[in-house]
């Protein structure tokens, strides 16, 4: 598996803008209202995210056994959250894009302005956790060499 590159999220957080953007501009008007609190979900996967980074980065740096296979999953987590995040900030932010020139015409669009902005919020703070993460996993440098020369000699 690849870390994660900054066209992958690019690519995902334009897919998840045009998308939302189509969506919004065709069902607006027979969509319920957005919770304002419904990007949060994404803000408590990053505290969680962040706090598994810490553990991590303490135990590789303190030099204790991590299991491959913790990490293997742990970077996979990372992967899978940094691209969620940056899809669904796209679609929070083309909620924006769609709902902010419309807040003085349509009451519904100022407490949805709201959501969109919670939303890309917890969005970013998901893609940073995420990509923390994925780093965190990494092997330290040297240890990468050292364990190679003991497997060959």
């Amino acid at each position: 598996m690849h870390f994660t590159r900054p066209r992958d999220l690019v690519v995902a957080g334009l897919l998840g803008l045009v998308l939302g953007y189509l969506l919004f501009l065709a069902e607006y008007g027979s969509l319920p209202q957005l919770p304002t609190l419904a990007g949060v979900t994404f803000a408590v996967l990053a505290v969680i995210e962040v706090v598994l980074a810490l553990v991590i980065r303490s135990r590789i740096k303190n030099g204790r056994v991590v299991a491959a296979i913790g990490v293997a999953r742990s970077v996979a987590l990372a992967k899978a959250s940094s691209l969620a995040g940056a899809f669904m900030g796209g679609a929070w932010l083309a909620a924006l894009a769609y709902l902010f020139p419309r807040r003085d015409e349509l009451v519904a669009a100022v407490l949805d302005t709201r959501a969109a902005v919670v939303g890309v919020g917890s969005s970013v703070a998901l893609v940073a956790a995420g990509l923390w993460l994925e780093h965190c996993c990494r092997t330290p440098r040297g240890q990468d060499r050292e364990h190679t020369r003991g497997t060959t000699g």
